[in-house]
């Protein structure tokens, strides 16, 4: 089968919607790092919409680890397809925002050269939590960090997300051209403010009057982002190659739900995303707190327990009616409560799109990769919640077992005893303090509750927590994940 690429683009089927802009007049405006699944299934497709009315802003795609992303792209001329899906029915259309890819260990230099091009006007993030260096629990930057410490002393070779942005705006500093926007678009609470406090607090290691020059000049706003995007699988590659008839080696294939909340604070020009359906408010944080722990607070439940109870998905979690009804009842129950005031935003009719889009059999979003790194996500996603109810006392049941859940999957093996394949930046001490406590639940919660760098200091000490989580965990030893859940909806509805 022949590849896609732009010179087979016309030989794509009539109903498969294509660049409507000449990509020869695209020129790079943004530079984009974490060339992953989620950016090409939101931001670019956002970018993509926008590029027949104003084409200064294409996207040179950086991957910070892996070449495999630009191997599989580059052959293709950057395009690649979308395909939105909700198992009845779906779209598919080919992006072509990509104006170049780079990977960043191969050329660390090269892409510092690209960050001080003038005409680039935008960097955008997304490395998932673990890829900012910080600590999750304070958003403190982690100065004993490896590739911290490497890059402290070798700004032009930097390894870190940090670095590269701190370099790219010395280099511009240096050259007297202005700097660029910072828009992080990963899952940090307040994340255009925490990747600020952690740029300056990276640049204060290294130059105190660069430090001052980015806090005064360099604008970081933050958004909220919006769409389920699952790994590609090598069925989806099959899957859309045969509905387009050509090869697309990396398409992508997501739900029809995509949204895009921007801080409206980007310094000089900026894109015209609300062409394509973004939005720009004055403060997103109201938005932000309700996206995390409403939906990636139950994304989180749904794979841990989901993963135990033997679902490989999260369709597959959603057909459980005992966790269904769980995650239902925490959301409505345990997490709106504990939301700001959102201008007469309908959080029912949210709550009730997210339990379908949940539910979408299209969407083969594995429990296992939304269980990856844990000890980054549960802060922002459960932890928060936990300490606001705290604080006003009142219950955490569903809550709690979900952090149980969490440490019963850390625990190394599952419920038929096979080995956990645990990814997490924090991996080795998981594992360590998981070995030495063993499966029993009075020990290995005040282990674990011991990393402070995930629950702080004041969750570990209040008993209203340790002993709602202990309860839950040694059923989840005891009784499993299935009788577990089951027992918890009911006591929390009674």
């Amino acid at each position: 089968m022949d590849r896609l690429s732009p010179t087979t683009l016309h030989r794509l089927p009539a109903s498969i919607i294509k660049p409507d802009y000449d990509r020869a007049a695209v020129a790079t405006g943004i530079v984009h790092l974490g060339l992953g699944a989620f950016h090409r299934g939101h931001q670019a497709v956002y970018t993509d919409g926008l590029l027949k009315h104003d084409p200064r802003w294409g996207i040179l795609g950086v991957s910070l680890r892996s070449p495999e992303t630009r191997d599989a792209l580059e052959p293709q001329g950057g395009l690649y397809s979308v395909t939105a899906s909700n198992g009845e029915g779906h779209q598919l259309r080919i992006i072509g925002a990509l104006t170049g890819l780079a990977v960043a260990p191969e050329d660390p230099a090269g892409l510092l050269a690209r960050l001080a091009d003038p005409a680039v006007r935008i960097v955008s993030t997304t490395v998932t939590e673990k890829g900012y260096s910080h600590d999750p629990a304070t958003g403190a930057l982690r100065a004993d960090d490896p590739d911290i410490q490497h890059d402290i002393s070798n700004l032009g070779l930097p390894r870190t997300t940090l670095c590269f942005i701190v370099s790219g705006l010395r280099l511009r500093r240096l050259h007297g051209l202005p700097p660029y926007t910072v828009l992080a678009c990963d899952n940090l609470p307040a994340n255009g403010h925490t990747l600020r406090g952690l740029a300056i607090a990276f640049a204060e290691l290294v130059d105190r009057d660069l430090a001052r020059w980015i806090a005064d000049n360099v604008r970081f706003p933050s958004t909220m982002v919006d769409r389920i995007v699952p790994a590609t699988t090598d069925a989806d590659r099959a899957d859309v190659s045969a509905a387009i008839g050509l090869l697309d080696a990396w398409p992508v294939v997501t739900e029809p739900f995509s949204q895009w909340v921007i801080e409206d604070d980007l310094g000089g020009a900026r894109p015209a995303w609300d062409i394509s359906g973004a939005q720009f408010v004055r403060d997103v944080a109201p938005f932000e707190l309700m996206k995390l722990r409403l939906l990636n607070g139950a994304h989180s439940t749904l794979a841990y327990l989901g993963y135990l109870m033997g679902c490989e998905t999260v369709a597959a979690a959603m057909s459980e009616p005992d966790l269904a009804g769980l995650v239902e009842d925490m959301m409505r129950e345990e997490v709106t409560p504990t939301l700001p005031a959102l201008g007469g935003f309908d959080v029912a009719a949210y709550r009730a799109a997210l339990l379908q889009r949940f539910r979408n059999p299209a969407l083969k979003h594995r429990t296992a990769q939304i269980a990856m790194d844990g000890s980054q996500k549960l802060p922002q996603r459960l932890l928060g919640t936990i300490s606001d109810r705290l604080a006003r006392d009142l219950p955490i049941t569903c809550l709690a077992l979900a952090v149980a859940g969490w440490m019963r999957y850390v625990s190394g093996t599952d419920e038929q005893r096979r080995p956990i394949d645990l990814r997490d930046p924090l991996s080795t001490q998981l594992r360590a303090l998981a070995d030495d406590a063993g499966p029993v639940a009075q020990r290995l919660v005040p282990a674990l509750l011991s990393l402070t760098s995930v629950f702080g200091s004041d969750l570990r000490r209040d008993p209203r927590f340790t002993s709602a989580v202990e309860t839950a965990l040694d059923s989840l030893f005891k009784q499993g994940a299935r009788a577990t859940v089951a027992q918890t909806r009911q006591a929390a509805l009674s």
